[in-house]
């Protein structure tokens, strides 16, 4: 089993507590490039992960997240996904927060794409912001109760084994 950690890093204006819209009601789907740590296969498409799913591991008692079999090698493999705690806040600029803790058990985590809604707050007011779209590596909003611009820019993600 090898572990990975997804991480952000960013610059935000006038927000705070960045994290990805991730409840059971509106699951958040990670979205990556993976590969067989087998044959070396890379998967012919993107995965997604939701962390509320779980699916059974072929000839265990286990279950996992994401279970997929390479259709080079045949093998199977699997993964679990666990959501910290953490969201990015001003502190935090210039450095890497983990957002997304990832056991995998025969794939390598190439990639992550940031498809899907995050959340974050107005820093100097009450406004809410649930419909952050990362997608592009920014995001511009203005805030109504602050009378001022928001942003979050230069958005970078990376997976670190641990």
């Amino acid at each position: 089993m090898v572990k990975f950690a997804l991480r952000l890093k960013a610059e935000l204006e006038g927000v705070t507590d960045l994290k990805p819209v991730d409840e059971p009601e509106s699951p958040f789907e990670y979205t990556f490039i993976i590969e067989c740590t087998n044959c070396r296969e890379e998967h012919a498409k993107p995965v997604n992960i939701n962390r509320f799913e779980s699916h059974d591991i072929t000839g265990s008692r286990g279950e996992a997240s994401f279970v997929f079999r390479c259709k080079m090698c045949k093998s199977e493999h699997s993964s679990s996904i666990v959501r910290t705690d953490d969201s990015y806040s001003p502190e935090s600029e210039g450095k890497f927060v983990d957002i997304l803790i990832i056991d995998a058990r025969g794939m390598e985590f190439k990639k992550f794409i940031p498809e899907g809604l995050f959340q974050c707050k107005g820093a100097d007011s009450k406004a809410k912001f649930t419909e952050v779209d990362l997608s592009e590596g920014e995001w511009y909003d203005y805030d109504d109760d602050a009378g001022a611009e928001v942003s979050i820019t230069n958005v970078e993600w990376s997976l670190n084994r641990f």
